[in-house]
C-alpha cells in the first residue's frame, strides 16, 4: 500500500509534515510493503503549475493521503480517485504513518475540511 504525506523537503521518513496541503513543497510517497520512498515535487496550481495535487498523487499510485488538513475540493478529488484521506497528521512522515496505523488520525470529510478553503 502506498501512503502519501505532504512534506517540506527531501528527507523521506524524517521529513516534516507540511501544514498547508496545497502549498507543500513536496509529497512523500511510502510503500508500506517494500519501504520504497518516492518524493514528488509539488507542481500544482498553488506552486505555479497547471494541475492539482490529487491528480499527480493519484498517478504516483497512492492509496492513502495523510495530512494536517485540506479543503473540501481536494477531499472530493481524492474521493474520485479512490484515495482515502486522513487529517491530523503532524511531526515527521514516520510519525504520521505511526499515528495512522494506530487509528489516531480522522478520516477527512467535507464537514471537517479546512474552513478557510470552503467556497461560499
Amino acid at each position: 500500500m502506498k501512503v502519501c504525506v505532504p512534506t517540506m523537503g527531501l528527507e523521506g521518513l524524517n521529513d516534516m509534515v507540511a501544514q498547508h496541503f496545497g502549498r507543500a513543497p513536496t509529497y512523500t510517497v511510502v510503500d508500506t510493503e517494500t519501504n520504497k520512498i518516492e518524493t514528488i515535487a509539488n507542481t500544482g496550481e498553488h506552486m505555479g503549475g497547471t494541475r492539482l495535487p490529487p491528480e499527480f498523487i493519484a498517478e504516483a499510485g497512492a492509496h492513502i493521503m495523510l495530512c494536517s488538513g485540506l479543503g473540501p475540493k481536494a477531499v472530493g478529488m481524492f474521493e474520485e480517485f479512490g484515495i482515502d484521506v486522513f487529517i491530523g497528521a503532524s511531526g515527521t512522515v514516520r510519525d504520521a504513518i505511526a499515528a495512522w496505523r494506530s487509528g489516531l488520525l480522522e478520516e477527512a470529510t467535507n464537514e471537517n475540511a479546512c474552513r478557510e478553503h470552503k467556497q461560499h
